[in-house]
This record gives structure tokens, C-alpha cells and sequence, in this order.
């Protein structure tokens, strides 16, 4: 059966009775529909931390996807059935991979989140209330300059732009306001998809609702004809975005197929953002579960670097345990097998794909200095002969590994890795060590980046890009992290470059000051923040029959 199929045939118990089954306060939740709650946060947060934090992270990722969010939910619901108190706390979709290429954010198989549906399409609005703080904004500021610009603003050096949730190349670059003097000034515009607009940032950085205002204001949108940087708070627009983000602001309680709690709020792009699924979310599970598995995009490069460097340095959060997750036909990719043969067996291209899972290994145990475990993601045409391949590599590190079948058999098929896991939080207290210090210059905090966890033997900037950072340290962002904008599918910023690539130089073309966020964004590469749709788009195959049901939809 088909991801959407196992879904629809789950059994899925009204939310206020599961929250009730579960030792969940029906009081702290508002329902949304029969199956999702809003959950008063605020609480929450009030309650006492009693949960260890494992975070999820992944190999250098190919285009067929390695199954993250399955093993993560799998290994959720692998330590309820060991007879922990496990949640999750995961990303929301968003709609551009949903009808583009990736797919969706619920796991797959039956090691899903449901209503599968819901969750995938436009779940409780959260971000459709993100989209709308970031126009709304938009719309101030371009008013603010047909109104007669008081703050005296240059057009020429507008930095904010507006999004959409979906994959829609054509508006990457605009003209807008013509027609005549009525419908505004002329300038250059663009859309970022929601996944990478700062509010999204802002939101899954923000602590409590307070908080989120005060970084809203703080969003730098503008500069004045003398350079000066023009806010949100300058345009007054923080009160009326925090309206709109108010409710959203609420982590939504859902459920896995065999009834482990998910907490599913906020979704940027680890790519083009910083990956992670909002600290409201993630505090709020440390008080209601002793374990909880969150995940952070892509691969470990990118999504765990910035969950550690900014989530966990912005918060206080530290990961008990990091699990990294590998597939045979991922390891065959790194090892140049041809997409048509990744499903026949070869241990010699399982073997050289494996330098790519060791330095992601060696990253998280020896930089970042976290215990970490392996979880080979099984697919029906890997060998036994494959996984030997993947275990001897790993007993050189004195690296635990352990098969995830959790498509297949839910949590049940997790309970290996569940008790692996387990292990290893209760026989490690790890301190985390950040990839670089705070008070390191812009410049060197990206190279610490590129040489440390990319392994790279250099950075080469565009012209400007380090007198740029020089102007942020000296108006006082020199202390903020950076969040690296590259391609997933490299450790360079090459996607061509495969398995551990030596000897490439990172080349930085610009950087964007996240002042809302508190990070400097640095471009590498090619990297957009507003993808495309693919020659034959997800979108195509889904449809709604004469039942009412959703179809093709995974």
C-alpha cells in the first residue's frame, strides 16, 4: 500500500481522548477539527523539565529522499513501545515540496503522523498566518513610501521580501507597482517561499509571545538614504503581525499510527534556513515526555550544524543523543551507483558511499562532541551482506548501528534502535561544544563552518561580502551565528560533488542580515530561497475521488 493508503486505513483516535489517554491536560489543548489540538503553550512552559532531547539528523541526502522523519517517528514510537515516555517534536510541511518533489513531513509507511492529509495540506494555517505577517509587512513598507516616506527609505536598498507557500520560479524577480503613480513606486520585488521568509525564523526562534514581538520588531527591512536600517517597529507593523501570529503561535498535538504524541509547529527549510522546528515546541515536549526525538533538515551538514550552532546556542537546548540516519541506496548513491541500480546489491558501492556517513560521524562525535548512533532506514531490496558492509565501518569508530524497519512494522520495527538509543543517553553526559565561539569575527565563523563541519579548504568571498560583514560587526550583529544557505546534496557547495569531496573552496556570493532571527545568512553557490517545481511535479498525481477522499497524495 501506497503511504496515503496506510494512513487512511489507521485507526485515529479523537484528540481530546487521546490527549486524556495519554496523561495530556485536556484543559491546555483547544481542538482543531476531531484530530489536531492547539496547545496552550504558555502552560506548558511553566511546568518542570523532565525529558532528555535526541535530535535526528541524516547522511548527505539524494533525491529520492532517505526517510528522516520515518525513522524519526519510528524511533518515537519504538521507545513507547519499550515502555518509555517518548513525543515527538517535528516540522510542519510545507506545500512547495508537498506538490513539488520531496514529499511530505508525516514519515511514510507505518511510521506516520496522521491525519496524514491534514498535516500535508494546510494542517491548522500555521503557515498561512507566517505568509500574512510577512506580506502584511511588505504591504507597510511599500505604503509607508507611497504615503510620502517619512523615514526617508532608499528603494534602491529594500532588503525584504515577500513569500508564498509554494514553488513558483516566476516570482523570483518582479517589478512591481506600476500602472501609474496610484498603484505605488516602481522598484525590483521578489517572493522567497514561506519556508525561508525570517518570520518563519523568527517564529520557530521565539520563546513566548513576547518574545516573538520583540524580534519582529527588530526585523531590518530597509535601508534610509544615509544607511540606516529601517524595522518593523519603525513601520509599526510588529503589533498587527504579532496578531496575526498569535494563535499560530500554539504547537499543534497530533498523533503517530501506534499513539506516541507529536507536537508538529514550524517548518523552515534546512537549505535555505536554519531546519529546525520551533523551541516553544521542543521545551514544551521536555515537560511532558522523558524522551523526546526531534529532527533537523537535510543532512547533518546543514540541519544538525544549525540546530546546534543556532537553536541550541539561541536557547539553552542540548541534544542527550544524536541519531544519524543511512540508507544502502544512499550510500550507493555517494558511491557513483547509477539511479537505474541502486536497488541491485553491491557491497563494494555500499562501501564507497561510506566515507559520507564517517564524516557526518566523526562531525557530530568529535566537533560537536555528542554520542552518536546509527540508524540504517531499511528498504526492501537491501542485502544482509549491505548492512555487515555498514556495521564493520562502524565498529572501527565504536559507533553503535542498528536496522530501523520502521515502514514497515511501525514502532515495532524500532525497538532495536529505541534500546540503542536509550543506551546511549543513560550512559553519556555529553557537554556540547559549539563549531565556533560567539565573539569570532563573521568571516571566520563562516570559514569555521566550511572547514570544520563541511571540510573545506577555504572560503572565497565575492567582492564586497567581507566589508558587508564588517559593517554588520560594527553596528553590533558581530556576536550573531551564521546560517549557511547551501545545496543539501553536497558537502560543497556543489551538488555534483559527492560522498566526502576534499580539496573544494566554499564560494560565499552574499550575505543577509536576519536581525528579527539573530543570524547572518550567508549564500553559497547557486542556492535560491524560492525553489521550483520539477519537470513532472508531485501536484499532477494528486486528486479527490467521488467519496471525498484525497488520493495520490504519497
Amino acid at each position: 500500500m501506497t503511504d496515503i493508503e496506510i494512513a487512511q486505513k489507521a485507526e485515529i483516535t479523537p484528540i481530546m481522548e487521546f490527549a486524556k489517554a495519554r496523561g495530556i491536560d485536556t484543559e491546555l489543548l483547544s481542538p482543531y477539527g476531531k484530530y489536531i489540538a492547539k496547545l496552550d503553550a504558555d502552560a506548558v512552559l511553566r511546568q518542570k523539565r523532565r525529558g532528555r532531547l535526541v535530535l535526528v539528523t541524516a547522511l548527505t541526502p539524494t533525491p529520492a529522499g532517505e526517510g528522516k522523519t520515518t525513522v524519526s517517528v519510528a524511533l518515537a514510537d519504538g521507545l513507547t513501545k519499550n515502555g518509555k515516555s517518548a513525543m515527538l517534536a517535528l516540522r510542519e510541511p510545507s506545500l512547495g515540496p508537498v506538490f513539488g518533489v520531496k514529499g511530505g513531513a508525516a514519515g511514510g509507511g507505518y511510521a506516520q503522523v496522521l491525519p496524514m492529509e491534514n498535516i500535508n495540506l494546510h494542517f491548522t494555517g500555521d503557515l498561512h498566518a507566517i505568509t500574512a505577517a510577512n506580506n502584511l509587512l511588505a504591504a507597510m513598507l511599500d505604503n509607508h513610501i507611497q504615503q510620502g516616506n517619512k523615514l526617508m527609505i532608499d528603494t534602491r536598498r529594500i532588503e525584504w521580501r515577500r513569500c508564498m507557500d509554494m514553488n513558483d520560479r516566476q516570482l523570483r524577480f518582479i517589478t512591481d507597482g506600476l500602472g501609474g503613480k496610484s498603484n505605488g513606486v516602481p522598484r525590483e520585488d521578489g517572493f522567497d517561499i514561506t519556508a525561508a521568509s525570517e518570520v518563519m525564523a523568527v517564529f520557530c526562534l521565539a520563546s513566548d509571545l513576547a518574545d516573538l514581538r520583540k524580534r519582529l520588531g527588530a526585523l531590518v527591512v530597509a535601508r534610509t538614504f544615509d544607511g540606516k536600517p529601517v524595522t518593523a517597529k519603525d513601520l509599526k507593523a510588529d503589533g498587527a503581525m504579532t496578531a496575526l501570529l498569535r494563535d499560530a503561535l500554539m504547537p499543534n498535538l497530533v498523533q503517530t499510527i501506534d499513539k506516541t504524541p507529536c507536537l508538529m509547529h514550524g517548518g523552515p527549510f534546512a537549505n535555505i534556513a536554519h531546519g529546525c522546528n520551533s523551541v516553544i515546541a521542543t521545551r514544551c515536549a521536555l515537560n511532558m515526555a522523558d524522551i523526546v526525538v526531534t529532527e533537523a533538515g537535510f543532512g547533518a551538514d546543514l540541519g544538525a550544524e544549525k540546530f546546534i550552532d543556532i537553536k541550541c546556542r539561541m536557547s539553552g537546548l542540548q541534544p542527550d543523543a544524536v541519531v544519524l540516519v543511512a540508507t544502502v541506496r544512499a550510500l550507493k548513491h555517494h558511491g557513483g551507483c547509477e539511479k537505474a541500480l541502486l536497488s541491485k546489491p553491491s557491497k563494494e558501492l555500499t562501501a564507497a558511499g561510506l566515507p559520507n556517513l564517517m564524516r557526518h560521524a566523526r562531525n557530530i562525535r568529535d566537533v560537536w562532541n555528542l554520542p552518536v548512533v546509527v540508524a540504517i532506514n531499511r528498504f526492501a531490496t537491501d542485502t544482509d551482506e549491505e548492512m555487515d558492509v555498514i556495521r564493520a565501518e562502524c565498529a572501527k569508530l565504536g559507533i553503535p548501528v542498528e536496522m530501523c524497519d520502521g515502514w514497515a512494522k511501525g514502532g515495532d520495527g524500532a525497538r532495536e534502535l529505541a534500546a540503542k538509543v536509550s543506551s546511549a543517553i543513560e550512559e553519556n553526559k555529553p557537554e556540547l561544544h559549539f563549531t565556533y565561539p560567539d565573539d569570532m569575527p563573521l568571516s571566520e565563523k563562516i570559514e569555521a563552518v566550511c572547514k570544520r563541519i563541511y571540510h573545506a579548504d577555504g572560503v572565497s568571498f565575492a567582492a564586497g561580502v567581507k566589508k558587508q560583514l564588517s559593517a554588520l560587526e560594527a553596528e553590533g550583529y558581530g556576536a550573531c551565528p551564521v546560517c549557511i544557505a547551501k545545496t543539501q546534496y553536497s558537502f560543497s557547495d556543489d551538488p555534483k560533488r559527492l560522498s566526502a569531496p576534499e580539496g573544494f573552496t566554499v564560494s560565499i556570493r552574499k550575505v543577509h542580515l536576519s536581525a528579527g532571527a539573530g543570524f547572518i545568512v550567508a549564500f553559497a553557490g547557486d542556492i535560491i530561497a524560492m525553489p521550483g517545481l520539477p519537470k513532472v511535479p508531485a501536484a499532477e498525481s494528486v486528486y479527490v475521488d467521488d467519496a471525498g477522499k484525497i488520493q495520490g497524495l504519497f
